[in-house]
């Protein structure tokens, strides 16, 4: 190691050679890391340059760990090298962690996801939104040739969409970037349950964020429609019953795209559903079949509601408030020609939580007695390292049944004091990206047909479906 002082006084004359040639010292600096010298690229280039740490724009491109990475220009830093110096560049260098899923597509996906908040760090938060914002797009190419494929594909592509729009949407529901990174990549998405779909329907380590895969058609629907759900999202100040989206994303692996969306769990990550409804305020078609009915945790609709008579019970304070946040959201989307939404409707039972409370402190204190370790510690103790959108906010806060931070669970509502159960109910908007298009208007005439002009069929014309959806959902309240 007595030698290396020798070597870097070398490598600086060279390094004043060649910058009088104009050449680029962070290639010099890539390039000796490249051939066998092992030092940290970026810090031998400021050591060469004899200047202090700087971090120069976004991404270009380059090879750290092993992994070579590019950029959509693609060019390669090798043939750069001998160009003249026309723009800033900079390599970013791939954390430590390593991304391990069971799914190759979800270890690209918090990669991306970890290096895309990294360089939105370095990045000034703009002043406001440009109409290009709602057009652009970041996108990297690694050839991951010296990794294990059991953490990472050899090959891969990420796309992130809109970056700085999303951010922006983070910020207005009051999600911290680094929060929302830790959420995302701290540990691998899980799936919820027994779930059998072809498309991946997954939730976030700590139960926060949802993972839907959708198809090109929905971000080209996404698109169309990001300008004006951002403009209503300010307008209600994050005050909102529809989705909230977080990021868009597309991996490629192997050749195949896969379109990722990211929104806030409308069910909370602490307080088991026991029951849920997904309701469009039509009778026609819609009970759950036997199949679903048989699930640990169905999805019932409008017919299995009215069955079961089944009711919400709020304040009339509350419910004035749900009608509002509602109403206003469904006039969004009948502006927007959309339709074929629902309510997801949670239904947490407060007393078959304490049972199930009591029955497992009996269980712990079973085991405490034969000497073996408790399990672990309820959720809301007290952490040292709180991490996550969940951890972040709530990590030394203990709740009681039924309790929750309406800071976390933001679309959770407490039953009424004098309601005959005590329950707490998870309402949101869900399927907002189906407009009324040809396909619509032809599914329309089909079940007009089928079962008359006057049935109350699913698929009708943006203003007739929120009529009827809203006047359902206002009856669902006792």
């Amino acid at each position: 190691m007595h030698h290396i002082p020798f070597f870097l006084n070398i490598l600086k004359f060279i390094l004043e050679v060649l910058t009088s040639f104009c050449i680029d010292t962070e290639y010099i600096a890539w390039y000796i890391y490249d051939h066998g010298f092992r030092f940290q690229p970026l810090l031998l280039k400021q050591h060469l340059e004899g200047r202090s740490s700087s971090y120069e724009g976004v991404g270009r491109g380059g090879q750290m760990n092993g992994v070579i990475y590019e950029t959509k220009s693609g060019v390669n830093p090798a043939v750069r090298l001998a160009r003249t110096k026309s723009k800033k560049k900079h390599f970013v260098q791939q954390k430590v962690e390593v991304f391990r899923a069971s799914h190759p597509v979800l270890s690209v996906l918090m990669w991306g996801a970890n290096h895309s908040i990294n360089d939105l760090s370095q990045v000034p938060v703009p002043v406001m939104l440009l109409p290009d914002d709602f057009k652009a797009n970041t996108k990297i190419k690694v050839n991951n040739h010296l990794f294990n494929k059991g953490n990472l594909p050899s090959h891969f592509k990420f796309k992130e969409y809109c970056p700085q729009v999303f951010r922006n949407l983070r910020e207005r529901f009051g999600i911290e970037d680094l929060d929302y990174q830790a959420s995302l990549v701290r540990s691998p998405p899980v799936k919820e349950g027994k779930v059998h779909e072809e498309r991946l329907l997954l939730t976030s380590y700590d139960r926060t964020l949802i993972i839907k895969q959708i198809s090109s058609e929905e971000v080209a629907d996404m698109h169309n429609i990001l300008s004006e759900y951002h403009e209503h999202v300010v307008i209600c100040h994050g005050s909102t019953m529809l989705p909230r989206f977080l990021g868009m994303y597309r991996v490629t692996v192997d050749s195949e795209d896969t379109y990722l969306i990211i929104m806030r769990n409308m069910f909370s990550h602490r307080l088991i559903v026991h029951r849920k409804y997904d309701l469009k305020g039509s009778l026609v078609s819609r009970e759950a079949s036997c199949k679903e009915k048989g699930k640990e945790l169905p999805t019932y609709k409008d017919v299995d509601f009215r069955n079961n008579m089944q009711k919400v019970y709020v304040s009339d304070e509350e419910k004035e408030k749900i009608m509002e946040k509602l109403n206003r959201d469904v006039e969004f989307l009948v502006r927007l020609k959309i339709m074929d939404y629902s309510l997801l409707l949670g239904i947490h039972d407060v007393e078959r939580e304490e049972e199930e409370l009591d029955g497992s402190s009996s269980e712990e204190e079973e085991d405490r007695e034969n000497g073996l370790p408790s399990s672990l510690p309820p959720v809301g103790s007290c952490s040292t390292s709180p991490e996550g959108i969940a951890g972040y906010m709530n990590s030394c806060k203990a709740f009681g049944p039924g309790e929750f931070d309406p800071l976390i669970d933001v679309y959770a509502i407490q039953s009424a004091a004098g309601a005959p159960q005590r329950e707490v109910y998870f309402m949101g908007l869900i399927d907002v990206l189906t407009q009324y298009d040809a396909k619509k208007k032809a599914a329309h005439a089909a079940k007009t047909v089928k079962h008359g002009a006057g049935a109350e069929i699913s698929t009708v014309h943006p203003e007739q479906y929120a009529k009827r959806f809203l006047e359902f959902i206002t009856n669902i309240f006792a």
